[in-house]
């Protein structure tokens, strides 16, 4: 049987099972009834053995010199390249690489240690290792973070990214936000000293500054923020009556500011600001409210209306008076309403006798008043 071996190709010469040799690039002529075979592969990338034992190979010499035989420990891993470039990572326990058209290395790396650096994988490399091997972990911009390492606080971590071997160890980290954040408490429902039932919303805005010792104290300032400020308001604002507590909105913000100042130490946090930002009112008590608030303004606008008449009667008063005592300025007010009644009216007649002012208002009577 013909076979044709190309430059990048090799053959295993097998007769009758047994590996003889192998051959190279060229023509071939095999006669099968004596029991020989050939099995050509190629001799790029992975060393493909037909299903032959690696120990049978690599006790040939031609093999041998051709090929690289990477045997990798349970704790390491390899970091694979051809040519000089990345390839790929390698875990398994075995394999074999030609080395004939290109170069192969493998580079072992400990996979036992804690921190991945740059010197044992390359940062670009690192999102392709096995996840099942490594931790990444990411703090962004104002955080921080708490990285335990079997359980045992390590370090504190600042902005940036880390990776850390998992094989060995058990890592985790705590990430805080030290920016500020603001804490809702929504719907606080309290009794004030009238027994009206009200409910609250309060705003309270902070930003961590200790989390090494918060963490020590509970998982979360937001929640101990929460219990506390609810406790403070329902004890401090149960203590006014409704119209008082309205009244003194801003005070009592105030004073709740003041009092989670003085405990920002004890809760690792920087109180910033404490506020109510809504003071709910049962239904019936709105709608009272609301009647009362519409009651005042029309009494305010009936003060108004009355001041307005006052003081539009006394000015006529003042005119009259005036008019009285200057004659001059009593025909000027009948030539001005003379212009009035002009401006309304197409044409009108008027005798010689008697007052202008007089024939003028005998215009406007209804025509019964003149009849009598």
């Amino acid at each position: 049987m013909r076979y044709l071996v190309k430059e990048q190709e090799c053959g295993y010469l097998l007769k009758n099972g047994v590996l003889e040799k192998l051959l190279f690039a060229g023509k071939y002529h095999l006669p099968s009834w004596m029991g020989y075979e050939l099995k050509i592969v190629a001799m790029t990338g992975k060393v493909d053995t037909q299903d032959l034992p690696v120990s049978i190979l690599m006790k040939r010499p031609e093999f041998a010199a051709r090929v690289m035989r990477v045997q990798i420990p349970d704790d390491c891993i390899g970091i694979h390249t051809v040519n000089g470039v990345y390839k790929q990572v390698l875990i398994e326990g075995e394999a074999l690489y030609w080395n004939v058209y290109e170069t192969n290395e493998v580079r072992l790396v400990n996979v036992t240690g804690t921190r991945i650096t740059e010197d044992q994988v390359p940062l670009m490399y690192q999102n392709l290792l096995p996840a099942r091997m490594y931790k990444k972990i990411v703090i962004g911009a104002g955080e921080t973070g708490l990285l335990y390492i079997d359980g045992q606080y390590t370090e504190r971590l600042s902005t940036g990214i880390y990776s850390y071997w998992i094989y060995a160890h058990e890592v985790t980290c705590k990430i805080f936000n030290l920016k500020v954040q603001q804490l809702e408490i929504s719907g606080q429902e309290i009794l004030t000293s009238d027994k009206v039932g009200i409910r609250l919303n309060i705003l309270c805005s902070y930003k961590i500054t200790d989390p090494c010792a918060l963490v020590q104290m509970t998982e979360s300032s937001g929640k101990l923020l929460y219990t506390k400020i609810q406790l403070l308001a329902r004890e401090y604002v149960g203590q006014y009556r409704l119209d008082e507590l309205l009244a003194q909105k801003e005070a009592i913000s105030k004073c709740l500011s003041q009092q989670m100042k003085a405990l920002q130490a004890e809760y690792c946090v920087e109180i910033l600001d404490v506020g109510i930002k809504d003071i709910i009112l049962p239904g019936e008590i709105r709608d009272i409210m609301n009647t009362v608030l519409v009651a005042e303004k029309k009494a305010q606008a009936n003060v108004i209306m009355r001041r307005e008449e006052v003081a539009s009667t006394r000015s006529l008063l003042n005119t009259a008076k005036m008019m009285e005592e200057n004659q001059i300025l009593y025909r000027l007010k009948e030539l001005e309403y003379l212009e009035r009644i002009c401006d309304k009216v197409g044409s009108i007649s008027v005798n010689g006798a008697g007052n202008i002012l007089e024939q003028l208002a005998g215009l406007t009577l209804p025509k019964e008043s003149k009849a009598s």
